[in-house]
């Protein structure tokens, strides 16, 4: 069988499979020029193993094959009891799904990625942005299934909702395969720096730095400390009160358009990509259109961009960021609503009384 070179282990192509996996697997042929059988995966080593001494290079490849195994005989870093089967499966999915965008390695260089924007994640580095715990630690496992199962609104990230529960679950233990790999990596390659040397005890001292991270993340959820209240025009003004006093706006804009229509600058994140702000009108809100999605990502910021956690910012007033939340769930709904954005606008209270907010809260409750 000859197969696209895009993902070892994907199909042939046939009429049936076009769609946004198609578009993708057709534009990395394109960029090889031509289809040829399709090669065993390989793992490529990060630049900081490559700028080691050659023989320190071979220690830490040593290491990671040895506890995390390869593409096609993966391991799971951390895992009390391997479940190869369960890996493999995740591997194959992997490769048909995800490796055209994410890479082999989980790098984010995948054959399509120099197309895209956002980027596809990077996993080594063990960050993601869309979490149910507070900034600065490991997601659960449940919250990437999460991501690969909804998508990224607004980004090439698909939703995969159609994928079996069995294929859902054994990806996102690849996933996790990979980012712990990439993790173990990063720790190897800064010893072997730092030592001069690698050996076993090294090696493990790093995999129990890992393995305490992500149980750390497993115990530590951000919950909020109050039920929502009900969304009136009146909890929605005082979000827009809190927008201009927290002054949201320095990144998001007066009007909540976001750093790309206000021309802000914010820096860069922690993949070295710009990252201007979200803009909160689009309806697509990136972390999840769901109003506990909106009170996380403010409560807990967005880990390995510039936007901060505000969860110890109102220690007098617990719904404050289920205000915040209701006044971005309403600028998300401007755009559905038909309502126009002047330039230099000043955020406010969304127009429209009480017929607009009880619109809001319907929305609000059946997507609870």
């Amino acid at each position: 069988m000859w197969k696209c070179h895009a993902g070892a282990g994907s199909r042939a192509l046939s009429p049936a499979h076009w769609g946004f996996r198609g578009w993708v697997v057709a534009v990395a042929c394109v960029a090889l020029a031509g289809c040829q059988r399709a090669a065993e995966p390989q793992f490529v080593s990060s630049d900081l193993v490559e700028q080691l001494e050659p023989e320190l290079q071979e220690q830490v490849r040593e290491q990671l094959h040895k506890y995390a195994g390869t593409p096609n005989n993966p391991k799971l870093i951390g895992a009390d009891e391997q479940d190869e089967q369960m890996l493999k499966r995740g591997a194959a999915v992997y490769r048909e799904h995800c490796q055209q965008c994410h890479g082999v390695s989980g790098d984010g260089n995948g054959l399509a990625a120099q197309y895209l924007t956002p980027r596809p994640r990077d996993y080594r580095m063990g960050v993601f942005k869309f979490t149910s715990t507070p900034y600065g630690y490991k997601p659960r496992r449940e919250d990437l299934m999460r991501t690969i199962e909804r998508g990224v609104t607004g980004t090439s990230m698909p939703s995969f909702a159609r994928l079996p529960k069995k294929d859902l679950e054994a990806v996102t233990d690849y996933v996790l395969a990979l980012t712990h790999r990439g993790e173990l990596e990063r720790l190897l390659a800064a010893t072997a720096d730092a030592e001069g040397e690698l050996d076993e005890e090294m090696t493990q001292d790093a995999i129990d730095t890992i393995e305490s991270q992500w149980q750390q993340a497993r115990q530590n959820v951000v919950e909020p400390e109050t039920k929502m209240p009900p969304i009136t025009p009146e909890s929605v003004a005082a979000g827009a009160a809190l927008f201009q006093k927290r002054e949201c706006f320095k990144c998001h804009g007066h009007d909540g358009r976001g750093g790309l229509a206000g021309g802000i600058e914010v820096g860069n994140d922690v993949w070295g990509n710009k990252d201007p702000a979200a803009d909160l009108t689009s309806g697509m809100l990136h972390g999840g259109q769901l109003p506990l999605d909106v009170y996380r990502r403010i409560a807990s910021g967005i880990n390995g961009t510039p936007m901060p956690a505000f969860r110890d910012a109102f220690p007098d007033d617990p719904d404050a960021i289920w205000q915040l939340a209701h006044f971005v769930l309403s600028l998300a709904e401007k755009r559905r609503l038909g309502v126009q954005f002047p330039p230099g606008a000043a955020a406010a209270a969304p127009e429209g009384g009480e017929a607009e907010a009880e619109s809001q809260q319907e929305s609000a409750e059946a997507k609870s």
